[in-house]
């Protein structure tokens, strides 16, 4: 236990209260990303170290790594206490994603640290998936590059509406003004491209200083924007599928007895009551539900994100990666769609072939179409091709073994996303 939670368990009047308030903080994922050697690794030890979130063991052993591993100099090398694996160490880079918790007075974070190599772009891709925001990270002596137009469309393919971009290494080119002002205004050119409903932010800081990181910067007086942990802490972030009507995906029956039988799963987004009337996708058949049940009891009514059991009043046919909605709602199966890929395969994706898909709770069988185009990064303009490559995103026409219940992606992450599987 370090100081700090020492301090916040006194303060709270012991380990439960602390407990208890620790449970109900607000919780944010992000993820850092940008090109390689941006600093992203460096960003994230840099917010643990300040916000005292290292423990005294920990920070022994860093002061050992940093003289063995480090790329600093006398200087702490704060990457390595996000960087684990040994080849990211030997060659200073970020390879596989990377997981951290932290929490201050105001809010939980689980960050993930995402690869800056181009091929590692699909360990980006699945970091961003469960995100909230994104801190994209640019170094102030190179501007935007390619990957930063990269992985600000692959945020934004996958729902994210908040953007914070930490213009890094202010440091190396003398705190200057001019410089964040002129990367700022090249970004928000490329960013009139994206979507028109995210929040972008700006950011200039020096990770390996702590400039702007959690306090603020006297090197930098000319910005009297908030610091980066400002930012982080007071977003609002409205989740979209608090919104979305009534989705739950059947994980699996549960029958532990003869005289029970429900239906186990997360609620995917929207509410469900008991009493409220519910049709079963893709049969159709009707029913009402008798019971919610979960680890802490029955409840009369549950969110999206909650582990429950529903009980239904009727005895009816239900199968795991069946879709459970409204009864009201207008939804149907398909027989094909048109989906946004992001290809992380070695062997290219051409029509004709047919993978297993993962949708949900649900499994079947796909075959690939036709490719519409592929999105130029660069440009963000789309071309004609006969194959998607490894790191490609494109516009893909598929059909089913059988009918899909499927929402758009930007509406309901859960039952609007599926992996393809190459058995």
């Amino acid at each position: 236990m370090n100081n700090v939670i020492a301090q916040q368990i006194a303060d709270q009047g012991g380990v439960e209260a602390w407990l208890h308030a620790q449970q109900h903080k607000s919780l944010l994922r992000f993820l850092t990303c940008g090109s390689v050697d941006d600093g992203k690794s460096t960003l994230i030890g840099r917010l643990l170290h300040d916000t005292r979130q290292i423990y005294e063991d920990q920070l022994s052993s860093l002061h050992n790594d940093s003289k063995r591993h480090g790329t600093q100099g006398e200087k702490l090398d704060l990457a390595l206490l996000v960087d684990g694996l040994q080849a990211e160490r030997e060659q200073g880079i970020t390879i596989d994603v990377a997981y951290r918790y932290f929490s201050t007075e105001k809010r939980k974070f689980i960050i993930a640290d995402t690869p800056g190599h181009e091929q590692y772009t699909r360990n980006m891709a699945t970091g961003a998936s469960t995100c909230d925001l994104a801190i994209l990270l640019i170094d102030a002596r190179k501007g935007v590059l390619d990957q930063t137009r990269r992985h600000s469309f692959i945020s934004t393919l996958l729902g994210i509406k908040h953007l914070v971009v930490a213009i890094n290494k202010m440091d190396l080119v003398d705190y200057k003004q001019e410089t964040f002002e002129q990367i700022k205004q090249d970004y928000l050119d490329f960013a009139q491209q994206l979507p028109e409903d995210l929040d972008i932010r700006f950011v200039p800081l020096s990770a390996l200083e702590g400039e702007n990181v959690a306090t603020p910067s006297a090197a930098m007086n000319w910005y009297s924007g908030p610091t980066l942990l400002d930012v982080l802490e007071t977003v609002e972030v409205q989740r979209v599928v608090e919104q979305q009507p009534m989705r739950f995906p059947v994980q699996y029956v549960n029958r532990p007895n003869l005289d029970f039988r429900g239906y186990a799963g997360t609620l995917a987004s929207g509410t469900v009551r008991v009493g409220q009337r519910v049709k079963v996708l893709p049969s159709g058949v009707e029913s009402a539900i008798a019971r919610i049940v979960t680890f802490d009891g029955d409840l009369q009514q549950a969110a999206a994100g909650e582990a429950l059991t529903l009980v239904l009043k009727d005895e009816i046919d239900i199968s795991r990666g069946d879709l459970l909605v409204d009864a009201d709602a207008t939804l149907k199966a398909v027989q094909g769609a048109s989906i946004d890929v992001v290809w992380m395969a070695e062997q290219p994706l051409t029509p004709g072939q047919s993978y297993d898909v993962k949708i949900a709770g649900k499994k079947t069988r796909a075959r690939i179409e036709s490719i519409q185009h592929q999105v130029e990064i660069n440009s963000l303009t789309q071309r004609e091709v006969e194959s998607l490559p490894l790191n490609g995103i494109g516009l893909v026409d598929v059909t089913f073994d059988e009918p899909m219940v499927l929402d758009a992606y930007q509406q309901n992450p859960v039952t609007g996303g599926m992996i393809f599987i190459d058995r």
